[in-house]
């Protein structure tokens, strides 16, 4: 009997126990405490960035175009010297004297013109009253023209001799800044190959960037808008990160695309009043994207990505997570813009979600506050 009993007791246990078991097994999970943020309409203001090169819009390289020895260097290095300036003097005894050569081969070739003239007119006189032969004519004036032709190349000397004694004074082409000079007094120069030294205009200047074929219409337009002094469509930001104050337009869009690339070129114009940019200097020329105005943000750290797209968790009224397949825009520090997927004023959970799937059960939960520094 009382083994019965023992039996009996024993069998009811193991059947309560599996019970609890298979009900806590069918129980709904537990709610996966979340943090929720409301996705806000704001004006987001936001630029495309693209690499840049600061160049001058006028640059020469000076070089030597006469053979000879620096003489003479007249200016200061690195600075701004007017148009004209007489900036370096290469030796000009041999230049001097060959134009001096030149001048005295034109004056005499122009005496001999002179006589052949003279006798050419006498035997003109003579042939009219028919006192000469005409050959004696033919070689007057033969003569005549054999002179003058002398005379024209003899003045070519004296162009030739002249230019090569002015080219043994450079001067600056426009007005700009000079660079530190290549040579120094007394060395040797070449014709065409010793590079001098470079000058460059700074005020305005320009900041080449490339970009894609598809963008061409977009800078094609801003190309024909007027942009003001105080439009910020168009900025540079320098290399330390900072945004330079003026702001720029486009000045110029290549007249190809590269075919290798598939790319081309575009410069902007900035003014350079304070000699800020430099040429040769890097930066980022940021354009104004047309997609700014009032938009969808949210914090960046509730976007999820899965296989290549990108995902938020909305709460529902039955305090349910649910996903949404959203558009991004661009990033705003901690911020980013949502082009697509999400409504002004939707919760969106912001902190748990790697805990989440799709029509999980949510429950809000106070965040926690930072440690005291």
């Amino acid at each position: 009997m009382n083994k019965q009993y023992l039996a009996l007791a024993a069998l009811s246990l193991l059947t309560a126990c599996g019970k609890k078991e298979e009900d806590k097994k069918n129980a709904p999970p537990p709610a996966t405490p979340v943090t929720l943020v409301a996705a806000r309409t704001t004006e987001a203001v936001y630029y495309d960035a693209f690499p840049a090169t600061v160049v001058a819009l006028n640059s020469v390289e000076l070089r030597a175009q006469v053979t000879g020895f620096v003489t003479g260097i007249f200016f200061k290095e690195g600075e701004v010297v007017p148009k004209g300036k007489k900036l370096y003097e290469i030796d000009q005894r041999q230049y001097q004297a060959a134009y001096q050569q030149a001048l005295a081969a034109l004056r005499s070739t122009q005496a001999n013109a002179e006589n052949a003239r003279v006798n050419a007119e006498r035997y003109r006189r003579l042939d009219a009253q028919d006192a000469i032969a005409k050959q004696v004519l033919d070689n007057a004036n033969t003569a005549l023209a054999t002179a003058q032709s002398q005379v024209a190349e003899a003045q070519a000397g004296v162009n030739i001799a002249r230019t090569n004694l002015e080219f043994s004074n450079i001067t600056a082409p426009f007005t700009g800044r000079i660079g530190i000079s290549q040579v120094r007094l007394g060395s040797q120069v070449g014709a065409g190959t010793t590079l001098l030294n470079t000058i460059s205009t700074e005020d305005p200047i320009g900041a080449d960037f490339v970009v894609t074929e598809t963008d061409i219409p977009r800078f094609t337009q801003l190309q024909k808008v007027k942009l003001g002094a105080t439009d910020s469509t168009i900025r540079l930001q320098l290399a330390d990160g900072s945004i330079y104050k003026q702001f720029g337009k486009i000045r110029a869009i290549d007249r190809g695309v590269n075919n290798g690339t598939g790319t081309i070129t575009v410069r902007v114009e900035f003014t350079n009043p304070e000699r800020a940019l430099k040429d040769g200097m890097t930066g980022t020329v940021q354009v104004l994207n047309r997609q700014s105005g009032q938009r969808i943000v949210v914090p960046y750290k509730a976007i999820v990505e899965q296989m290549g797209e990108n995902f938020v968790y909305a709460a529902t009224d039955s305090s349910t997570a649910q996903q949404r397949k959203v558009k991004l825009g661009p990033r705003l520090k901690d911020q980013i813009v949502l082009l697509d997927g999400v409504k002004d004023g939707e919760k969106i959970v912001t902190e748990g979600v790697q805990k989440l799937r799709d029509g999980a059960k949510i429950t809000t939960e106070v965040p926690k506050a930072a440690p005291p520094k």
